[in-house]
């Protein structure tokens, strides 16, 4: 008996002194992290400010010399007399093969993470995620390599049938002979680049949906494919619109991998199986070795236009990830 009740005693408490000590101790290293982490936003947004600035400060040394529109200028040469350069085609070309990657990626993406999340077994989902996910660590060079011998030649094919059948779009007529070095191209390449991005954010906000919706809908009779539609895709709908987004960024900054597989020209035209147009990124890397000191800041005012593209679209990303809380991490 007396043994139970020794055991049963509770522990004599610590030492108010201990026990400030502790909380004092703990306050501190909450003040530090706080400290630590405020400081490291505060330093990427001056890092953010201090490009934007270094980039508006030489842009607008160039557009003050320039003789053309910098919107509207086809032509780009900033080392004759006068300089003439703009933007339009460059403009008009990242967007076109941006969104050509875009209506062939999204889909496949949204496929796959559906797959892998609900249709695989688990033995088969793991590795197939893994090797989705591995394609995001390949260089851009690799893929540009890859493209210039394997893509460009077998596209010829995929082409003439597209002039054949759907050359009456206009779009997919082609009007030019030669190699595959088109926007349709570098569309298709960028494609295969952002897919693995698209699949896998896709494939984690899948993986969040709620089982009991998922278990309620089978209950009352619903196959897979309509538990997929009635509760995995309304779900997940701003996931994939973010994931695609982020898609998007990438896409439209894309250098070497376009400037691989392109035949540049400055020539804007609606044909995007015709050989030549031209991007920001790949524009940037071609021309800033060989360009004077006025080229490489039409170069940097070009490049000033890409960086506001690409903050837009990840801004937009990220408010649409903040519409859900269940993604933006609002009830961490």
């Amino acid at each position: 008996m007396a043994s139970s009740i020794a055991t049963d005693t509770p522990p004599p408490p610590a030492p108010a002194s201990a026990q400030r000590r502790k909380q004092s101790t703990g306050r501190a290293g909450d003040k530090i992290f706080l400290g630590l982490s405020r400081g490291s936003g505060i330093f990427l947004l001056v890092v953010m400010a201090a490009i934007a600035i270094f980039l508006s400060v030489r842009a607008g040394i160039a557009i003050s010399k320039d003789q053309g529109n910098f919107l509207t200028t086809f032509d780009w040469d900033p080392a004759g007399s006068p300089p003439m350069f703009g933007i339009a085609v460059l403009l008009f070309g990242t967007v076109v093969s941006s969104i050509i990657a875009m209506v062939i990626a999204v889909p496949i993406a949204v496929g796959i993470a559906l797959f892998i999340s609900h249709y695989a077994p688990r033995k088969l989902a793991a590795p197939l995620a893994y090797v989705v996910d591995l394609l995001a660590a390949v260089p851009s060079i690799v893929y540009g390599v890859w493209g210039a011998l394997f893509l460009v030649p077998y596209l010829g094919g995929l082409n003439d049938w597209l002039d054949q059948y759907m050359g009456w779009t206009y779009v997919f007529e082609k009007t030019e002979v030669g190699v595959a070095r088109s926007m349709f191209t570098v569309g298709i390449l960028l494609a295969i680049m952002i897919l693995p991005i698209v699949t896998s954010v896709s494939r984690e906000v899948f993986l969040q949906v709620p089982r009991m919706n998922e278990e309620a809908a089978l209950a009352l009779g619903a196959t897979r494919w309509e538990v997929i539609r009635l509760s995995v895709l309304p779900f997940g709908r701003s996931g994939v619109i973010s994931a695609s987004m982020l898609g998007l960024g990438r896409a439209l900054g894309e250098t070497m991998a376009v400037a691989t597989v392109l035949s540049p020209s400055y020539v804007l035209s609606l044909h995007v199986l015709d050989p030549g147009g031209g991007t920001f990124a790949q524009n940037i890397a071609a021309k800033f070795d060989e360009s004077n000191q006025l080229g490489r800041d039409a170069l940097i005012a070009s490049g000033l236009v890409l960086f506001v593209l690409t903050l837009l679209v990840n801004g937009a990303a990220r408010m649409i990830i903040a519409r859900r809380k269940e993604y933006s991490g609002a009830n961490a």
